[in-house]
């Protein structure tokens, strides 16, 4: 199981963005299930990240999704969002 997550800051907020999403990196690395968690950020637009996720399967998403460090981060990064994330799923078919 994949996700991508496009998250975008409001203007000015990009440095507290980036410092909550960077939080997340050693908390998830904890999860058994998840495989990559991979953090990105837009060269031309820096109020723009991107989350590439790769999970063991449907429930190890599930897991991450309902840890304590994963309902936190979005009470912390709610006031810096500008919209809603962008979150999409996809299964593996191929890869290196």
């Amino acid at each position: 199981m994949v996700v991508v997550a496009k998250i975008k800051a409001l203007t000015g907020k990009e440095n507290e963005m980036k410092t909550a999403l960077l939080d997340m990196i050693p908390k998830v690395r904890e999860e058994e299930g998840t495989l990559v968690y991979t953090l990105h950020q837009d060269p031309n637009d820096p109020t723009v990240f991107l989350f590439y996720e790769k999970y063991k399967d449907t429930d190890a998403l599930v897991v991450h999704s309902s840890t304590p460090h994963f309902k936190a981060l979005f009470k912390t990064i709610k006031p810096l969002l500008e919209g809603n994330p962008e979150i999409a799923m996809y299964n593996e078919l191929a890869g290196l």
